[in-house]
């Protein structure tokens, strides 16, 4: 018998393949914190099912394309973090700490900031516009 090349084979056996076999991906997870900041909620309010462990990857993806009515619930009337808190206010997070106002709030509680807008608030509002202006 002979190889491709012509040369003999006889009586040798294949060799065999060490190469690294391709391992399974692994499933990527995040802590239930992380995850809380990417949804943009406030983790305490979440349900005790999505504090308790590790958020994979296709979990995340799947409550951002169909959030469920706890994630819609929670997104609408909050409590909301510090971040979305300051966004919907349309100042910086430290425009919140510089005038001692809580870290947490609920819709209801920022609506009644914007209709009624105290001078801390205005004050902020401009510094934020004008930090937007300098960039």
């Amino acid at each position: 018998m002979t190889d491709q090349s012509g040369a003999a084979t006889e009586g040798i056996a294949p060799r065999e393949d060490r190469r690294q076999q391709p391992k399974p991906p692994k499933t990527q997870t995040m802590k239930p914190e992380t995850a809380a900041k990417k949804l943009g909620i406030y983790l305490p309010a979440a349900p005790e099912s999505f504090r308790a462990g590790p958020v994979s990857r296709d979990e995340l993806n799947t409550l951002t394309a169909n959030p469920p009515q706890w994630l819609v619930a929670l997104r609408a009337d909050g409590p909301h973090p510090r971040s979305e808190v300051s966004r919907r206010l349309g100042i910086s997070n430290s425009g919140l700490a510089r005038h001692g106002q809580p870290d947490v709030m609920t819709t209801d509680e920022i609506r009644a900031l914007l209709e009624a807008p105290p001078a801390w608030l205005m004050e902020e509002r401009r510094r934020a516009a004008q930090a937007r202006h300098d960039d």
